[in-house]
Order: C-alpha cells, then structure tokens, then sequence
C-alpha cells in the first residue's frame, strides 16, 4: 500500500472530489462527523477550523492506495479499517476525519480528508507530511498483512530483472544465429521475436543510442545491459568493418531509410574501439616494432 499526503485550504471542494458518485465514491470512514454533503461536512470541519486563526492549510487530504490484488479482496469495512489505523498510526484519531473509496478504476483507493485543528484549536504539525505518511501506511499494510511499498518494489526489481535477461538472450540468438550486417536488419530480426528496438534521437537530432520495448516495459538498452549500448551494439554487427556501415563524411548511419548524424558520445565510443582494435593488430602481427 502506497500512502500521500498534502495540506490544503481548499476543504469543501477536497471532499467534493472524494465524494464524487461519478467516481463510484462510497463513504468508508466518519468520525466527529454528522453530516453526509460535502457543504456540510465542510462546515462542520470550519467550525473546528475557526478555533485556529493562524494556519491557513487546515485539511489534510491522504490518498491510500492498496495493491490492485489487495485492493480486490477489500470490502468498504476493511477499507474503513485501514483509515482507521493508518489515522491512528499518524497520530490523528482524535480529528474530525472521512473517507471515501473511489472504485472508477482497477486501482482502488481511499481518499481520507482530516481536519488539521483538534478540539482545542491547536494544529497539527505538518512537517516531513508526506513522508511520514508513507512511513504509516507501509506499517498499517504490514500489520494487515497487505502488500507494502518494499514488497511492491522488489517483485518490479524481479520482474525487470527477467525482462532484462529476456532481451539480452533474444538480442544474442539474433546476433549468433543471423549475424545481421546492418542496423535495419537487426531491429527487424529482433522485432520478429517481439522486441521493438527504437533509435534513440536526441535534442541536436542525432542518434544518442537505442531503446527496447518488450512486453510493455520500455528500457534504453543500457538499461538492459552495458553490453547493449548504442556503440556497441552496432559493434556487434556482422559487417567486415561494422566503421564501413557509417558515413565517413559527416559521421551519419542510415536507418530505416533515414539518414542520422552520429551523437558525440557515440562517434567516440566507436572510434575508441576502432582504435582499440587497431593497436591489438599491431601488437599481434609485430607490425611498424
């Protein structure tokens, strides 16, 4: 569960938001709360509020966003659970507060508005906000069982991690197996096993390297590997001098038709290795020692 948060002034059109049927809103939390409009309960909360001349943003708006597999097995009183404890865990239980699940997309969530004044006309201290509210509703999922933020990131780390292995192996068959002379030749081989390899242009229009869509990820090929730059995959290519694919007048290689200057980066990437290789001829045939 991934928790926001935000101070704001604007109460009456806040819950107004949250309240919006359109949404498919259903109230899942009250507390100090009698009535059921967004005019009302916005009166309710300035009435408090009035005890408080000093601060300005006196509502907090929090959003709690449960995984989309958490979030189908939540019914509106687990719902109201969650802002309970999460209100509680942030120290808020006391406030006027009302919550509302918003079920127009597959991600539900809650949207929590708590009135910053207590009782006693003292405000709540709003520091670090967000970040503390982060904090309690990675707590309040773990105490609930629920997905937390970590466990979301490290199964997107797994799942990249497979992406990436993926691509690499996919961008090795094309290599080994084909042994494509240009670049047009490897995007189209790569794409027949559904990888769509995209040039990457920068600002000045040059070509800055490539990018890889794959199964709805879309990584720039370093990303995928550093094996798998912009330079080096047009090393990999099978031409008796992958040099001879480039233009030697201005430094352009032809893709899909279109001419494209090579970046700085990347005009030096392979001159370095052709450097490279040329110094290791010399040093393997004795030649000019």
């Amino acid at each position: 569960m991934i928790g926001k948060a935000t101070a704001i002034s604007s109460t009456k059109a806040a819950i107004g938001y949250g309240n919006d049927h359109e949404k498919g809103a259903e109230t899942v939390y009250t507390h100090l709360i009698t009535g059921e409009h967004p005019d009302e309960i916005a009166k309710e909360f300035r009435a408090i509020q009035s005890l408080n001349d000093n601060c300005q943003r006196n509502t907090f708006s929090f959003v709690l966003s449960p995984t989309i597999e958490d979030g189908k097995t939540l019914d509106n009183k687990a719902l109201g659970n969650i802002a309970s404890k999460f209100l509680e865990d942030m120290k808020l239980a006391d406030r006027q507060a009302i919550a509302f699940v918003h079920h127009d997309k597959a991600h539900k969530h809650i949207h929590l508005y708590v009135n910053r004044i207590d009782l006693n006309g003292k405000a709540y201290n709003d520091s670090f906000i967000g970040k503390r509210s982060q904090i309690a509703a990675e707590r309040v999922a773990k105490d609930l069982g629920m997905q937390t933020v970590k466990d979301i990131r490290q199964q997107r780390l797994l799942q990249l991690k497979s992406i990436r292995t993926e691509i690499k192996t996919l961008h090795s068959e094309v290599l080994l197996k084909h042994k494509p002379k240009s670049i047009d030749s490897y995007m189209k081989l790569m794409q027949e096993k559904g990888v769509n390899v995209i040039p990457y242009i920068n600002k000045s229009n040059q070509l800055q390297g490539f990018r890889f869509e794959f199964k709805c990820y879309n990584l720039k090929a370093s990303e995928v590997h550093r094996s798998l730059s912009g330079g080096r995959i047009i090393q990999s290519l099978d031409a008796q001098n992958y040099m001879t694919i480039i233009n030697k007048k201005d430094n352009s290689i032809l893709i899909q038709g279109a001419k494209l200057a090579l970046s700085g980066n990347l005009l030096q990437s392979l001159t370095k290795k052709v450097l490279k290789q040329a110094i290791k001829k010399v040093i393997e045939t004795g030649i000019g020692i």
